[in-house]
């Protein structure tokens, strides 16, 4: 759907002030950054500081934390199996190593896991590379630019994004491992973006003080996703990978190891028993729970199953009282709601103006800066411009890159959003975007060191359901570094586990029967069932009628 007559004439007002903000740029004239003070009086502004969108767990290794509602609601709900129903002794499958999960971290954890000699079995609720990672688009930070930059201008800045309230002993291995991610990746044939005489590209982030950005045009996390997905398939004889088969919970030994899950086959409908002698959880984030109502950049599995396992299982959760809106996802046209605009756009220098075509934020603010002054901008100046459903966003100014940068930089650097937007007769090299923040990062997660290990013995993890690494707002291009570097932690860890460390034992449980018995003593009465596996999207008055329906039908 193009742009209607009424956007169209809102558009002509972002083109008036379009070269004078070009020229304030290029004279680095333009709105500053914010000071701490007034980031501090802007936050106020986001979504995570609305207490009513929160309340306390009252069961499991983290009762009494104040987190999101949705999120509660699936830490407190019932297990998807009846312990007394899966036959332990019934082994499926048995392997020295599974991966829960198969994004970015998963495979990485898999190929590390392979390569330190194991058999690796990754199980998948979808299609191995249906994750997260494909969506990811802007790039990867790494410190590779020798004197002027380096791992410790990365990890101030990790920090400082995060407020300071990340576990250092994480944001330490993050930031000096980030540079072996790379090579290794280069390693596997990722093709990043180069300059002709084989220099990475490398652009700014929002919150970074160096170039260290390294990206694939705007597809990095399909690029990256691509290539460990066909190394991981080129090593199939070691790497066994058993799609539509979620994890719906974890097994424990009699010793209190990880030892195995239950997997649920989304074909069949039936439950199977995967011993192992460690097992990495990778499953990812939660953005289709939809916390606060918002839209979401998220894959449709992404619904923070690896959290519910591991939470009944015993592994407390932390940070999880904050979420990451993006600031650009897509608002118009509604077909494509909620779709990531890359923050590389803003990285390169498009500004965000609001309904009067005037720049109201620095566009490389921390992510949930920016998604505050978008908020304020639309909710409470009345400077948000309208959409033909009755909603508010702000304007992306894409079109002023071709101004700077030459005509068609925007298509050459963009391909992938400009391919999408030109299915709605849309062409964001001549029209700005219309994006308001989307659900985009689950910042919290399960507690884990530096090693990839959580307090269950044998269980690992990678990527984003840990939590720690980011504190309470993680900057772009660290998601996609997160998952390559503590998947690869992961997945050595949980080999290194199952060679020296490995206990064999009863399989059992229990942990199960004891979370029921603790809601039940807890008072927490609900017909809630996690892991929820995938969101369900269907209208209330359409399942009032297919009710109805079936009701019906059991009279005839």
């Amino acid at each position: 759907m193009p742009y209607p007559e009424e956007l169209k004439q809102l558009i002509k007002v972002v083109e008036s002030t379009r070269a004078e903000r070009v020229e304030r740029k290029k004279r680095n004239e333009e709105v500053p950054f914010l000071s701490l003070d007034e980031r501090a009086d802007m936050l106020q502004h986001h979504p995570d500081v609305k207490e009513e969108g929160r309340r306390e767990l009252k069961v499991g290794p983290s009762k009494g934390y104040r987190i999101a509602h949705e999120m509660a609601n699936v830490l407190e709900a019932k297990s998807r199996v009846n312990p007394a129903d899966i036959d332990l002794s019934k082994v499926e499958y048995e392997t020295d190593v599974l991966v829960i999960g198969a994004g970015g971290s998963g495979t990485a954890a898999a190929l590390l896991a392979q390569e330190n000699g194991h058999k690796v079995i990754m199980a998948t609720k979808l299609r191995h590379g249906d994750a997260n990672t494909m969506m990811a688009e802007g790039g990867i930070q790494a410190a590779t630019k020798g004197h002027k930059d380096s791992p410790y201008y990365h990890y101030l800045d990790i920090m400082g994004g995060g407020h300071f309230k990340n576990v250092p002993e994480l944001v330490e291995t993050l930031a000096n491992k980030a540079p072996d991610a790379i090579k290794w990746l280069e390693s596997l044939g990722c093709n990043f973006s180069k300059y002709p005489d084989g220099t990475l590209k490398t652009i700014h982030g929002g919150g970074t003080s160096r170039k260290r950005m390294h990206y694939a045009a705007d597809i990095t996390g399909a690029e990256m996703m691509r290539t460990v997905r066909d190394e991981a398939r080129n090593r199939a004889a070691d790497i066994q990978v058993i799609e539509f088969s979620p994890a719906v919970e974890l097994i424990l030994n009699e010793h209190g190891h990880c030892a195995g899950a239950v997997l649920y086959n989304m074909e069949t409908e039936e439950y199977t028993v995967v011993k192992a002698k460690a097992v990495v959880m990778a499953t990812g984030g939660c953005g289709r729970l939809h916390i606060q109502g918002f839209m979401t950049t998220n894959h449709y599995g992404a619904t923070a199953d690896g959290i519910v396992m591991a939470y009944r299982a015993g592994v407390p959760v932390c940070f999880l009282h904050t979420v990451q809106y993006h600031p650009t996802g897509i608002v118009f046209p509604e077909q494509a709601e909620g779709i990531l605009i890359t923050e590389k756009f803003r990285g390169a220098g498009s500004n965000l103006v609001n309904v009067d075509g005037n720049q109201f934020v620095f566009e490389r603010e921390p992510r949930d800066i920016e998604a505050a002054c978008i908020i304020r901008e639309c909710v409470e100046t009345g400077k948000g411009v309208p959409t033909p459903t009755g909603k508010f966003g702000v304007w992306l100014d894409s079109p002023m890159l071709d101004n700077m940068f030459g005509e068609g930089y925007v298509k050459k650097e963009f391909p992938g959003k400009h391919i999408l937007y030109s299915r709605f007769g849309i062409d964001i090299g001549k029209e700005p975007m219309l994006i308001y923040p989307t659900l985009h990062y689950q910042n919290g997660g399960l507690e884990f060191t530096s090693d990839g290990a959580t307090c269950v013995p044998g269980l690992y993890l990678g990527g984003e359901v840990g939590g720690g690494t980011h504190g309470e707002n993680r900057l772009m291009g660290n998601s996609l570094l997160d998952i390559m570097v503590y998947g690869r932690i992961a997945g050595k860890s949980a080999a290194e586990y199952a060679k020296n460390s490995a206990e064999d034992g009863k399989l059992n449980l229990e942990h199960v029967n004891k979370f029921h018995k603790e809601m039940v003593d807890e008072g927490v009465e609900t017909d809630r069932i996690a892991p929820m596996l995938l969101p369900d999207y269907t209208l209330e008055h359409v399942k009032a009628k297919q009710l109805t329906t079936t009701y019906e039908g059991s009279l005839r």
